[in-house]
């Protein structure tokens, strides 16, 4: 079963960013054999890198393998809604750190996978307890 990948992930690769370039091709290239998916929000979040150009970006992502296609679903929508309620609620309560809306629904879409592939586990662990998150490619 495949990977989702993060769309910092794909920056990271993207920009060969001096910091986590190298970490997240590796990371990327060590889960490839199980197979890597975008979620479409992340599509939607790597326009600006590709200055709207799809065929680009399709490119890219054909490139590293991923597949870019795969259908948002109802299940994909109530868990993010589940998921958005108890952080809101839990925010007002403790006043947690905010979190994008982003991180939701990526995290929400990735439950269907394998798990996530990300940098910012951190991020994704209080709102998805249960989500596997995958390992730097040093640690694995």
């Amino acid at each position: 079963m495949s990977w989702v990948v993060d769309t910092c992930m794909l920056i990271d690769v993207l920009d060969d960013d001096p910091r986590f370039g190298r970490a997240s091709a590796l990371t990327l290239d060590s889960y490839a054999e199980d197979g890597l998916v975008v979620c479409p929000l992340t599509y939607a979040e790597l326009a600006p890198a590709f200055q709207g150009d799809t065929a680009l970006q399709d490119e890219f992502l054909d490139g590293i393998g991923a597949d870019f296609r795969q259908d948002w679903t109802w299940p994909d929508t109530l868990l993010a809604h589940h998921a958005w309620h108890r952080h809101i609620h839990r925010k007002r309560r403790r006043n947690l750190p905010r979190r994008p809306i982003a991180d939701v629904l990526i995290g929400a879409f990735a439950s269907r996978f394998q798990g996530l592939l990300t940098r910012n586990a951190a991020d994704f662990a209080p709102l998805f307890p249960d989500l596997p998150l995958g390992r730097a490619a040093a640690s694995r």
